[in-house]
């Protein structure tokens, strides 16, 4: 949740919805009595956390205008508008325009409320995963120009921002939609050829089918990049993928981090993974949780499955809640063992520390460390963690 002048815009979901918040924030800059929900509608959790968003909003903004914007203002726009406690809905491709909100369209700049910067490098999606509806909250694909996406950096680092992170909705078809179709690679190796005092550049959510030669040898080699590769990967079993209408196989993940672990071990892998998609059976599930070892998954983002409106998997067999539920614990409990043995072979090793605002902070490889009392918000600094507590090396 954030304030400015009057005005709180409340983010849920991705980091491209964190990015897209701070961009709002700066529009409604010297506004007054208006909360913004930028809801997400990636599960139907996300979207049962979007309406008590907008309860609590409500509850504590009695007089408040309250509009709701985000993937679930189009996906659920009759549900939502029908809320008695939202006043409006800002459609989800209109968000960044200022005539959406009726105000002056020179937005004054903002001051980030995060050390890391998050860059929105691409929107939309142009497949058709057969679980995802976020298509039809963000459009097509559509990717911002290199000259764009320089200047929205020079802008953060100008504010100080040691840290930009690279999100969007489907990261790897960044420039696909641009003359000559550049590869992300060539976007990364530019950022940090235009920028050679930018200490640390992180790359979000990516899909690991669409890296190209380029990219992979930064993530290898360019100790700037960093070593932390969070992958759209979604099951472990190849039956499972083809249903999903994923566009990679088991061995197509397995093989790519081993080719980076190989050049650079430090490097930390993270993943989504769907529980209880429609059909599974007891053997691919099984293969769902080996990948989390084959891989060592340290950064493990489970969803337990949920139809979503007007999508294919929505109508196959679908599976008993129960065992959904089931499933989605083993996974994180799958999780949790890698994440223990990888925070274990941290201790007593120094790693470079980026602080937060709420005493902890960022190590390249996106462990989460306590930083001590006093150190300021955005300052690097060599720790040597002892110990590990509750996922936080101190």
């Amino acid at each position: 949740m954030t304030e400015q002048s009057g005005s709180e815009v409340i983010s849920l979901g991705c980091r491209l919805n964190i990015s897209e918040s701070e961009q709002i924030k700066a529009m409604l800059a010297g506004e007054e009595n208006i909360v913004v929900v930028n809801s997400c509608a990636v599960t139907s959790e996300a979207v049962r956390q979007t309406r008590q968003a907008i309860r609590k909003a409500r509850k504590s903004n009695p007089d408040a205008r309250l509009l709701v914007t985000g993937c679930a203002a189009d996906i659920e726009r009759d549900q939502l508008g029908a809320m008695p406690e939202v006043d409006g809905l800002v459609a989800n491709t209109a968000k960044l325009d200022p005539r959406a909100w009726n105000v002056p369209l020179d937005a004054p700049p903002f001051v980030p409320s995060r050390t890391r910067a998050f860059i929105a490098i691409q929107n939309g999606c142009d497949h058709a995963c057969t679980f995802c509806v976020i298509p039809q909250g963000r459009g097509k694909s559509r990717s911002m120009s290199i000259a764009l996406v320089l200047a929205e950096i020079a802008k953060h680092l100008d504010l100080g921002a040691p840290e930009i992170v690279l999100t969007g909705v489907d990261v790897t078809s960044w420039g696909h939609d641009l003359p000559g179709s550049p590869p992300l690679g060539s976007l990364v190796q530019e950022i940090l050829r235009a920028f050679p005092a930018l200490p640390r550049l992180r790359m979000s959510s990516l899909d690991g089918v669409e890296i190209d030669q380029q990219l992979e040898e930064l993530f290898a080699s360019e100790e700037r990049l960093m070593p932390h590769l969070h992958l759209s990967l979604q099951h472990g079993h190849d039956m499972m993928l083809k249903r999903m209408k994923r566009r990679h196989l088991r061995a197509d993940a397995v093989e790519l981090v081993q080719r980076l672990k190989q050049r650079r071990p430090e490097i930390a892998i993270g993943a989504d993974l769907i529980a209880g998609f429609p059909t599974e059976d007891p053997e691919m599930h099984a293969a769902n949780l080996s990948i989390i070892q084959d891989c060592n998954i340290v950064h493990g983002h489970i969803f337990p499955y949920s139809p979503r409106p007007n999508t294919p998997a929505a109508r196959m067999p679908q599976l008993d809640r129960s065992i959904i539920k089931q499933r989605a614990a083993e996974l994180r409990a799958a999780v949790a063992q890698q994440r223990m043995k990888w925070l274990d072979s941290l201790v007593g090793k120094p790693l470079s520390v980026l602080a937060e605002r709420d005493g902890t902070g960022y190590a390249p490889n996106f462990a989460r460390v306590k930083v001590p009392e006093g150190t300021a918000p955005g300052s690097i600094l060599t720790l040597r963690p002892g110990s590990h507590d509750k996922g936080l090396l101190q």
